[in-house]
């Protein structure tokens, strides 16, 4: 065999070893708690118009330690559930300090990451009933928002990378569905998507995917639920079909109910997968030995 081909072969195989083992598979007890002796990312509020609801809109914008004007980044959209706003994952989550804890260990690479209000109408306000008509519909207009007035303006004010490869979206429970709908919709904006405990706006995989070999473009698709979660269901019948379908995917089943506990260990696992190559088999095979 030539020898620059078997050289390549073993940088490759080297690669997937060297991934299985940077990714940190047991979410240790702190990881969590902020560390003062670290560096930090920082969190904002960004405002930015909204064509499609017709007002200023708000949301968060977290960039990592060592942030430079000057570089380029790809960007993670991270969606809240039904009963929350732009400051949910910030309230209950604490990705800002998840992230930087996961960058003082070295397990991820540098990324700009948006925390949107998921419910795109004037009021967007987590108030009231939050299962009326109106306020559900919302969650799907949001469809129109991210592709035509969020990401646009992200990529206008900030220096992140504009490809698909370089764009990725992950959720929770009602933004878990949002991220299904919106990423297996657009898989010519999306090359990485992340379904935390997916709720019953998921569309039937079905029509999510009408053609499930498109999925294959995708870098990763992680799909993850609590093992007492009621909404289990939702995950599982994508996870099926796109198994049935020979898609490559993850399917996590972790310990836990419909909470930010399980929430926080998602992105805490599925971060580390992001920007970089992946195994999902392998992934897949670490996930399962826990």
């Amino acid at each position: 065999m030539n020898k620059s081909v078997v050289l390549a072969l073993g940088f490759m195989l080297s690669g997937v070893f060297i991934s299985a083992q940077v990714f940190d598979k047991k979410v240790p007890q702190d990881f969590d708690t902020e560390k003062k002796e670290i560096p930090h990312g920082k969190i904002d509020t960004i405002q930015y118009s909204s064509a499609t609801v017709g007002t200023t809109r708000k949301a968060l914008l977290y960039t990592p330690p060592g942030y430079k004007k000057g570089a380029q980044y790809p960007v993670l959209y991270l969606l809240h559930g039904i009963g929350g706003d732009e400051k949910e994952w910030f309230k209950n989550g604490t990705p800002q300090i998840i992230l930087d804890n996961l960058y003082a260990k070295g397990k991820l690479s540098p990324m700009i990451v948006v925390l949107p209000n998921g419910r795109a109408m004037k009021d967007d306000r987590a108030t009231g009933d939050i299962m009326a008509k109106d306020k559900v519909e919302a969650f799907a207009t949001f469809e129109k928002d991210l592709l035509n007035d969020l990401i646009p303006f992200v990529e206008k004010k900030y220096p992140v990378k504009k490809n698909r490869i370089d764009r990725a979206i992950a959720g929770l429970s009602m933004g878990g569905g949002q991220t299904l709908n919106f990423g297996l919709g657009n898989i010519d904006k999306f090359a990485w998507v992340g379904a935390f405990s997916a709720a019953p706006n998921t569309k039937e995989p079905q029509v999510l995917l009408p053609d499930p070999s498109k999925a294959k473009d995708l870098q990763l698709l992680w799909i993850s639920c609590g093992d007492q979660d009621r909404l289990m269901p939702f995950s599982k019948r994508t996870s099926d079909y796109l198994t049935d379908n020979k898609i490559p995917h993850i399917f996590y089943i972790e310990p836990g109910g419909h909470d930010f506990k399980v929430w926080k260990n998602d992105l805490y696992l599925f971060s580390q997968l992001l920007f970089k190559p992946v195994n999902q088999e392998e992934v897949n095979r670490i996930l399962k030995s826990q």
